[in-house]
């Protein structure tokens, strides 16, 4: 009897262990409320990234502006003091964002550098 008590035990363990093996296989599926939460945010930060384009596009508009003047009045396209002051004050509004300073500085020296690129452009012309 013992020996039936045993092999019954080993068959479950490798029944038990052949399910486990199983479940680890399958993809867990996520929640269908999880899927809609995460759809939304979703769509929020499309959006919120459409906006920082359109943005960013009637910042270099402006900046064409100021690069017109400059070619037309002969200044140097790069106004290292003003950039200082960009920054700072960009710095400062992302701090209250919860933004780092690294981020911050690393953002506006890629605008920057598009801003300068923009105004070499129309130098040239």
């Amino acid at each position: 009897m013992k020996i039936y008590a045993r092999v019954a035990v080993l068959i479950a363990m490798y029944l038990f262990n052949l399910n486990l093996a199983r479940a680890q296989s399958v993809p867990m599926e996520t929640p269908k409320s999880t899927d809609q939460t995460l759809k939304v945010s979703r769509n929020k930060i499309d959006s919120l990234d459409k906006k920082l384009i359109a943005l960013l596009g009637e910042r270099e508009r402006v900046v064409k502006e100021i690069g017109i003047y400059k070619a037309k009045n002969n200044i140097a396209p790069l106004q290292a003091d003003r950039f200082k002051q960009v920054l700072e004050k960009s710095i400062e509004a992302g701090r209250k964002e919860g933004l780092s300073e690294t981020f911050i500085t690393e953002l506006m020296n890629a605008i920057h550098k598009e801003s300068l690129r923009i105004e070499e452009e129309i130098k040239k012309q």
